[in-house]
């Protein structure tokens, strides 16, 4: 790993919605001292480094951005990768894998032949799959490949059920767990509402209802569809999601996060990068937790294993 007295730089690649956001949102929260920014459409990609250096005088942190080139990840800490083709209305994640396999392919060797050698954090969907031909385009240990898997179906489970309980986000410890997509599934046995299981909880209140918290597990599985056939793509949600496991590995947390990572035997699950409750830190994934899954979550989890494995291994043939 490098040498961590150094000044922590971040290099973006991708200045499109969730990339600029990400950016947007580093500065505001001063989590790196450099920040590079790198796309093919330079222009845009200047325009934002403009935009975001004349904020620096409103920020409580004194964040260099700068624009950049493949040369900039040699020195990075973290390489955080959202550049691909965008989920078009109607179209599912796992749509998308063909497309975004060959841009990785190439992208992935130009941040390798810099001389990189810390963190590839990966956006970009089907960010499963892209997680995993990342680890095998990269040759980087395992545990410095992390995609964003199911922090942001986790958060967006935690904000409906803060509405729906009345209760603050941070007492609220719910997990979503798998693809990050149509097969992801809501750890139900382990959720807990402050110190209380969610089952007990429910008891509290006659009008809370399993039925509910199945309703809402639903609208946190199509989030995305929504939004992306209101407002043409999701940025914002995915953007504090990548910014939180960032944070999780410069200031050495080791944080519980949903990300994908990869599964050599837990849950029953090999050679699949999936999204999995992962203790976070400087040198990346420290480890997989093993939460005790019922057998219907067992079953759940184990076909969206399957979904994303057969996925990959077509996909992963033809790049």
């Amino acid at each position: 790993m490098k040498n961590t007295d150094k000044v922590n730089r971040v290099v973006v690649i991708g200045a499109g919605f969730v990339g600029s956001s990400y950016a947007f949102s580093m500065m505001n929260q001063g989590i790196a001292e450099e920040l590079v920014i790198i796309d093919l459409n330079k222009e845009k990609a200047i325009g934002d480094v403009m935009d975001l250096n004349h904020a620096v005088a409103f920020s409580d942190y004194p964040t260099k951005i700068s624009f950049g080139d493949y040369s900039d990840c040699k020195e990075a800490d973290i390489v955080c990768i959202c550049a691909g083709a965008n989920q078009k209305p109607g179209e599912t994640r796992l749509q998308l894998v063909e497309k975004n396999l060959r841009i990785f392919k190439g992208l992935v060797n130009d941040v390798m032949e810099s001389g990189f050698d810390g963190i590839i954090l990966v956006a970009t969907n089907p960010v499963d799959i892209l997680t995993q031909a990342t680890q095998k385009f990269s040759g980087l240990p395992r545990h410095r490949v992390i995609g964003s898997g199911t922090t942001l179906d986790t958060a967006r489970l935690r904000f409906m059920l803060s509405d729906y309980f009345k209760i603050s986000t941070s007492h609220i410890h719910a997990y979503i767990m798998g693809e990050h997509g149509d097969t992801s599934l809501a750890v139900w046995s382990t959720a807990t509402v402050g110190n209380m299981p969610i089952t007990q909880y429910l008891k509290q209140d006659e009008s809370y209802q399993m039925e509910n918290l199945d309703e809402i597990y639903e609208n946190v599985r199509d989030a995305a569809y929504h939004v992306i056939q209101k407002k043409g793509a999701t940025y914002y949600g995915i953007a504090m999601s990548l910014v939180r496991i960032t944070k999780a590995i410069l200031k050495d947390e080791n944080a519980i996060l949903t990300v994908s990572a990869y599964l050599d035997g837990e849950y029953g699950a090999k050679d699949v990068c999936i999204g999995v409750p992962t203790t976070v830190n400087r040198n990346g994934i420290r480890e997989v937790m093993e939460l005790n899954l019922s057998e219907k979550e067992q079953e759940k989890f184990t076909h969206s294993v399957e979904t994303v494995q057969n996925i990959y291994r077509e996909a992963i043939e033809k790049v």
